[in-house]
């Protein structure tokens, strides 16, 4: 069966990710459609509009096979671990031929040079980079400033503008680091942009699509019939992330004191003290942010340091699990297609697929072994990742004491 890849998020799943589904199938020319998504928590270091489960469910109503959970320490950070321990995702699968991404340029030439020059000239790109932040400028516009001066074309130049751009040059460096054998592919992005508050036609963005559920506004043209009602009823449900109980669990913890802080992931030495002296008058979660911002960080590098935090991340496990990549697939939900696949492709598997983890210990010791190195640091990543739904579970609206849920959630079925 030949199946296609997607990177993906769906929070909330959107009539521009159905596009974007549908034109990878036909592309890739594709039985089935699998997608490595992003758990409770998310790239741009922010917990999630609805939990894991119903994002899966969403996807599975609108027409996608597979989907398996991208591990926290991948999921919520900076664009190159993202991408890479997502093509590691699917790379580890099997089966997967093609990996089909959404850009605002639509063809892979400009990107691809983008990537090509990033991987051959990385260490002087990131000698001239650091000389930048020493300025005060942040990674992200160091590192487009230096590629500008070393881009042989103005359209390669522009697909460093746009945010979609920005992550499939990622996605094509990590195929090529990684040594994958899937082949690239990309959907020219449709409509809204993926910063812009109002929708275009059918289409808009899932920040815009937040931005209106929050001021109460109609949302339903811009999705899919058959998945509107699975958002709603989990909206109703309080089954939503909520910025204030984000904050004072934050609090709690920075007001540990400074030094508590010194061995968290990203969490640089001396910003543990301006950490602690925003944490004793901040009044919500944005005073929290600003507080912290300063222009050598983005308000994305600062959302994600705060969730690194919260999950109490600390600097040393994060770094040898990012190197070493994923060490078991998580199964969120199938079809009765994706079902078909993951037995034709069971052969080429390379890690361990797990579905409700109330035999993950079994399965992570028959794999690696009860003594092996590789056993210890898979429950590193199993650690995080429980810590992780247990804090989305403490973070929602309609708070729930039934907590530890990868236990007992069963993989979401789809006909």
């Amino acid at each position: 069966m030949r199946a296609v890849g997607l990177i993906t998020e769906y929070n909330p799943f959107h009539n521009g990710h159905l596009h974007h589904m549908q034109q990878s199938r036909l592309l890739a020319e594709a039985e089935v459609t699998v997608a490595v998504m992003s758990g409770n928590f998310l790239q741009r270091g922010e917990p999630a509009l609805c939990d894991k489960w119903v994002r899966t469910e969403m996807a599975l109503a609108a027409g996608v096979d597979l989907v398996v959970e991208l591990p926290f320490i991948f999921a919520c950070n900076s664009a190159p671990h993202f991408a890479k321990g997502a093509v590691q995702s699917l790379d580890a699968i099997g089966g997967i031929e093609h990996l089909c991404f959404g850009s605002e340029v639509g063809h892979l030439d400009p990107l691809q040079t983008c990537a090509d020059l990033l991987v051959e000239k990385s260490t002087e790109i990131e000698r001239q980079s650091q000389e930048l932040l020493r300025q005060g400028d942040n990674y992200p516009t160091a590192r487009a400033e230096i590629l500008r001066t070393m881009l042989p074309d103005s359209a390669a130049m522009q697909a460093l503008e746009s945010p979609n751009n920005i992550l499939g040059i990622e996605y094509l460096k990590a195929l090529r680091l990684t040594d994958s054998e899937m082949t690239a592919l990309t959907v020219q992005r449709l409509g809204a942009g993926y910063h812009d508050l109002q929708g275009e036609g059918s289409i808009a963005s899932a920040t815009g699509i937040r931005q209106m559920l929050k001021d109460g506004e109609g949302v339903g043209t811009f999705l899919p019939k058959n998945i509107t009602s699975i958002l709603f009823n989990a909206l109703a449900a309080g089954k939503t992330a909520e910025p204030e109980h984000f904050l004072r669990i934050l609090l709690v913890r920075i007001l540990r004191g400074a030094a508590s802080l010194q061995k968290i992931y990203q969490i640089e030495h001396g910003l543990e003290n301006r950490l602690f002296e925003v944490a004793l008058t901040a009044t919500s979660l944005e005073d929290l942010i600003d507080g912290i911002k300063v222009r050598q960080l983005t308000r994305t590098r600062v959302q994600r340091i705060l969730c690194q935090l919260l999950h109490e991340v600390e600097a040393e496990v994060a770094l040898t699990l990012l190197d070493q990549g994923p060490l078991y697939l998580h199964l969120l939900g199938c079809t009765k297609k994706g079902e078909k696949f993951l037995s034709a492709s069971r052969k080429n598997r390379r890690l361990p697929l797990v579905g409700n983890y109330s035999r993950i210990h079994n399965q992570l010791q028959r794999f690696y072994g009860r003594d092996s190195a590789y056993y210890r640091l898979a429950l590193e990543q199993l650690r995080l990742e429980l810590r992780a739904s247990d804090n989305y579970a403490l973070l929602q609206k309609g708070f729930s004491a039934r907590r530890q849920s990868d236990f007992f959630e069963t993989v979401r079925r789809q006909q």
